[in-house]
């Protein structure tokens, strides 16, 4: 029995022998840069575009910060205002914190020590437990906490989240800081300039509501457009009658209560002429269908949902209305034989809510779906999708040299812009670029990736392939492809390939290697004899 893992290794020796599947996901350390000349096929993490146009919207190479606050005056009395919920002996441990203006959130739990998060880690910010009269000294300078156990501070982007035990009385407090980042959705600037619907997806904490505020403040007063926000929870506006400066001149109206935001955001539409509605997460059907009612209407729609990527909203049956739903269809012999694909598959049901979709992977790092049609109906056939990466460097550094660059990697050159350039040789930049923070293609590198392994995915997910890539430290790419016949190797999920015969016999019959794996980011990738 072999392993797909040994299958690696014997195209790529290890610097460093690790699990295939074991490391987190944030500790990867990307990046392959295949060979733009020699390689016919789709590589997982693409083209490097490493000079586009100056004059090309959301990419920028100078050195100016990625982020900027909108005043950091204003921050500094909204961050007081946050502190004041804690006793003063907290309060002054917290302000002489070289970490500052990093702050994440405090937690505050009755009968434990409070802590301070940052991103370096916990600090603990008090050796006495918490006790009730600090809970109620916090909650007395707090407006009401709604049926979602949130509270706000006025005219501020903080969040007060309560813990209630069975009696309905408040024992935790989770005081998150809300910050509006000038220039966070500066990636996804001609996206927004587009005039496209945009669905950005993501996990919880990696800036969706941050990114959105942006770009309902760039909508309105950098495009000028009729913007409406419908602010379930008050976090894109911030608490109170007045909303923050954030926004722009961006409009917002309020939710009275979670479950009538579908309401709300058809009155949105039918009261005040918006040209773009803002919503800050679609987590129901309603939401679902109200959105597509929306989009149906010519308005332009910015939303966020729950999820990693797009397949979590394909299997979710609450949500997949936003990627024009999945449904059934069984084929006729001749189209089965056609596709080489079984006669019942699965297909997307109709248009999509949302023109284009971004998987947030991390604060510093994008993944772009500019055709969210197109990229649904490969998930669905089972092919490896079409997207762009971009990522901002130097946001770790930003504090001690305030540079950045902004890079971007497109699996397929067909959503390049216009006039850009695809560097294959260092000749084509200057000595002083070379040095500006990008990477370049070096000779040795485009020899070994002529030797790449190609693989044919039939079903597996190809982000499980790509992590077990990076955790493998190898310096060469994985190239995949749709065309059987130029794959070296089919990996295929085991409950896919038993119904498809003819892919089976496909691949024996051109004599490729079959490993099949029992289910998507499972360890074992067995020999499939």
């Amino acid at each position: 029995m072999l392993h797909f893992p040994a299958l690696l290794l014997r195209h790529f020796p290890l610097r460093n022998p690790v699990s295939f599947f074991s490391s987190p996901a944030n500790s990867f350390k990307p990046v392959f840069l295949p060979n733009v000349r020699n390689s016919p096929t789709r590589n997982p993490n693409g083209l490097m575009l490493l000079r586009p146009p100056a004059n090309f919207p959301g990419i920028s190479l100078g050195n100016s910060s990625v982020y900027q606050y909108l005043s950091d005056e204003d921050f500094d009395v909204e961050l007081g205002r946050l502190l004041a919920l804690l006793p003063e002996e907290m309060r002054r441990k917290i302000s002489d914190h070289p970490e500052l203006h990093y702050l994440i959130e405090v937690v505050m739990d009755l009968g434990r020590k409070p802590l301070a998060r940052f991103p370096s880690g916990d600090f603990v910010l008090w050796d006495r437990p918490i006790t009730m009269e600090d809970l109620d000294h916090a909650i007395s300078q707090v407006g009401d906490f709604a049926i979602d156990n949130r509270a706000g501070i006025s005219r501020t982007l903080h969040r007060i989240s309560a813990i209630r035990n069975r009696k309905g009385a408040i024992i935790g407090l989770t005081c998150r800081v809300g910050r509006a980042l000038s220039g966070s959705a500066n990636l996804l600037r001609d996206l927004v300039k587009d005039g496209a619907s945009l669905l950005l997806i993501g996990p919880p904490g990696v800036g969706k509501t941050t990114i959105i505020r942006d770009i309902a403040r760039m909508l309105a007063d950098d495009y000028e457009k009729r913007v409406m926000i419908v602010d379930t929870s008050n976090e894109i506006g911030g608490d109170g009658d007045i909303p923050h400066a954030g926004i722009g001149n961006a409009r917002r109206m309020q939710v009275p209560h979670a479950d009538m935001q579908h309401k709300v955001l058809i009155e949105a539409v039918e009261n005040h002429m918006p040209q773009v509605i803002v919503i800050d997460e679609i987590g129901t059907k309603l939401e679902a269908l109200a959105a597509s009612t929306i989009a149906q209407r010519g308005i332009q729609l910015v939303a966020t949902a729950h999820g990693v990527t797009i397949d979590n909203l394909v299997m979710n049956p609450a949500l997949d209305m936003l990627v024009g739903g999945v449904q059934s269809v069984t084929l006729g012999d001749e189209e089965a034989s056609r596709r080489g694909v079984q006669k019942t598959v699965q297909e997307r049901k109709g248009p999509s809510t949302f023109s284009s979709a971004v998987e947030i992977i991390s604060k510093t790092e994008l993944r772009v779906h500019r055709s969210l049609e197109a990229t649904v109906d490969a998930i669905l056939a089972g092919r490896y999708p079409s997207y762009q990466v971009r990522k901002i460097r130097g946001v770790e550094d930003e504090a001690e040299n305030s540079s950045s660059h902004h890079d971007m990697l497109d699996v397929n050159n067909n959503n390049l812009p216009e006039n850009s350039l695809l560097v294959e040789d260092d000749e084509f930049l200057d000595e002083d670029e070379t040095s500006g923070g990008l990477d370049l293609i070096d000779d040795e590198r485009v020899s070994k990736d002529e030797t790449a392994l190609c693989v044919f995915l039939y079903g597996v997910s190809e982000a499980s392939v790509i992590q077990g890539m990076k955790q493998l430290k190898v310096d060469e790419a994985i190239n995949f492809t749709d065309n059987i016949s130029e794959a070296d190797v089919l990996l295929a999920l085991q409950s896919k390939l038993k119904k498809n015969s003819r892919i089976q016999a496909a691949a024996r019959s051109r004599g490729i290697p079959i490993y099949i794996t029992k289910a998507n980011f499972h360890r074992q990738v067995q020999w499939l004899s």
